[in-house]
């Protein structure tokens, strides 16, 4: 640092107040350090920049698998808004969904140079006493109902299947079908409850009984060949695009057709949705909003500084907004 400041005529505060980032250093001023700096080979030592100031300049994120388009998309988010915000990102994968993984990711986080930590994880996981977050570390919560214990953010997973639902309803369909996530997800389940409570206020005579598949295609192809059996179906309601995609497969090779026969609704706007056959009608998820409100969050957590209090807890709802295309219409004419 000395260097650069002879080279650039200059104090060694000044080129500290450069390569730190600060404001208040003349344009000109701010050039010749650059120039120095280049010409010197010099590099800010972040390790040793760090100590000093008492931070890392990086965010942990705990997640489960990375094969679900969620996660990677709330991830991907994560990532592009810390570095916004001129931080990095250390993923702390959980292999396998158990309380002893969930409690070795926070252990790891110990050892790790993270200030703060985004976890993308179900709710269920988060309760037991045995969990303890290291002292310091501020958390951000995305993707789950554990806004009693925790700062949350999350899609407005509820708002969103009423909206799709009732999409289905007013376009005349007497009742609608629910192609379900798995049970142990809490985005599922609010889907799956909101799917069933809406149907319960429109007064709805019959309520079929709940299908699930894995969030794959291929579950909602096993689905889809099941539904295409029921002749009185004539709307479903999908839990993501993926299973929607399946479905549509097993409703054309089983002679139903999509609209005309069976309406479909699916849920996260993938970017391949419009590309379907029908394009599809789905409900739009703004991961980068999620991910930007997680990065948001926890450094506002780590500039106040201090204990969390439970009065800070609570969870941020991002809205959705249904999609309209080609895949939903009026049920037949025979079924009205």
């Amino acid at each position: 640092m000395g260097d650069v400041a002879r080279l650039a005529g200059v104090s060694a505060q000044t080129v500290s107040r450069v390569s730190n980032g600060f404001a208040g250093v003349n344009e000109d001023t701010r050039r010749q350090v650059l120039d120095a700096m280049r010409e010197l080979g010099y590099r800010p030592n972040s390790a040793a920049r760090a100590l000093r100031r008492g931070e890392f300049r990086t965010l942990g994120v705990i997640t489960f698998s990375l094969s679900t388009l969620g996660n990677i998309r709330t991830l991907d988010a994560i990532a592009t808004s810390a570095a916004r915000e001129g931080y990095a990102v250390t993923l702390l994968p959980v292999a396998v969904p158990t309380q002893d993984e969930v409690n070795g990711a926070f252990s790891r986080l110990g050892e790790l140079a993270v200030d703060a930590v985004i976890v993308i994880m179900e709710v269920h996981l988060l309760d037991a006493a045995t969990v303890s977050v290291p002292p310091g570390v501020q958390v951000v919560v995305a993707d789950s109902d554990a806004g009693d214990r925790y700062t949350v953010v999350d899609t407005d997973q509820a708002g969103g299947a009423r909206d799709a639902v009732r999409h289905l309803l007013e376009l005349g369909h007497g009742t609608v079908w629910h192609l379900a996530g798995p049970g142990d997800s809490f985005a599922a389940q609010r889907r799956a409850n909101a799917w069933r409570a809406t149907l319960d206020e429109a007064g709805c005579r019959e309520v079929p009984p709940l299908v699930r598949g894995d969030w794959s295609a291929e579950s909602g192809y096993r689905a889809g060949l099941r539904i295409a059996e029921e002749a009185g179906c004539t709307a479903v309601f999908v839990a993501n695009d993926q299973m929607a995609l399946g479905l549509l497969r097993a409703l054309n090779e089983r002679g139903r057709r999509v609209p005309e026969d069976v309406s479909v609704v699916g849920f996260d706007d993938i970017p391949e949705a419009a590309s379907f056959l029908p394009p599809l009608t789905t409900v739009h998820q703004d991961f980068a909003e999620v991910g930007r409100l997680c990065v948001e969050g926890v450094l506002s957590k780590m500039r106040e500084g201090g204990e969390e209090r439970a009065e800070e807890y609570g969870t941020t709802l991002v809205p959705t907004r249904l999609v309209r295309r080609r895949s939903t219409a009026p049920p037949p004419a025979a079924a009205r």
